[in-house]
């Protein structure tokens, strides 16, 4: 296979798992953008041959509140500097989007690293390495179903058991799956497993 036939299979992987990966976080995603075609991709994306990632950025909203936006930003150079950090937080200043999914292909460099660091206070703002996104990981037969619950849920689960934060297990904020969904110090996942004698059972864990 050429190496471009290589890297518009390995893109078109990357962008069905972005699409997963906002629709899991809630965000309003199209089916035919997780089921798309690799043929399909090749024509809307790669129709020069290789692929165009400016044409694969996009954004969408929460869909329960069209207010809440997200920008998915592919950067073009291989090693991601000033430069395309700049054309990141401008496109989201044009759009007005406060949450930001920077995606990568070879490296990010320190510099790059800390202007995320400085702008983590106007902007919520995730990086993810291609080689990430070439599988999702929640379709994985070893990871068990994950729910992000919301402040509500949490407080009302916390009542119900007579518990505090610090007594919740914890899932580590740069844990795959805690990465993949996005989640915050504080939020509370609910995990579903298979059990033998019940069916399936529930635990909790708190995202530090």
């Amino acid at each position: 296979m050429a190496d471009d036939e290589r890297q518009i299979s390995r893109l078109w992987r990357v962008n069905r798992t972005i699409h997963e990966l906002v629709k899991d976080r809630g965000f309003l995603v199209a089916d035919n953008e997780i089921d798309m075609s690799l043929d399909q991709f090749k024509q809307d994306f790669a129709s020069s041959g290789s692929v165009d990632k400016a044409k694969l950025n996009f954004y969408t909203h929460l869909t329960t509140n069209p207010e809440d936006k997200i920008l998915v930003y592919y950067a073009e150079d291989a090693n991601v500097g000033i430069k395309a950090m700049r054309n990141f937080i401008n496109t989201l200043e044009l759009q007005n989007i406060s949450r930001g999914i920077l995606i990568w292909s070879d490296k990010m460099t320190a510099a790059a690293r800390k202007v995320i660091d400085a702008m983590r206070q106007q902007f919520r703002l995730e990086d993810f390495e291609e080689a990430y996104l070439l599988v999702n990981i929640t379709h994985h037969h070893l990871v068990p179903e994950h729910y992000v619950m919301s402040a509500e849920e949490k407080r009302e689960l916390l009542q119900r058991y007579r518990l505090k934060d610090s007594q919740l297990p914890r899932i580590q904020i740069n844990d795959p799956v805690a990465r993949y969904f996005g989640l915050q110090r504080g939020q509370v996942v609910k995990i579903t497993r298979p059990s033998e004698t019940s069916g399936r059972y529930c635990s909790y864990r708190i995202c530090i």
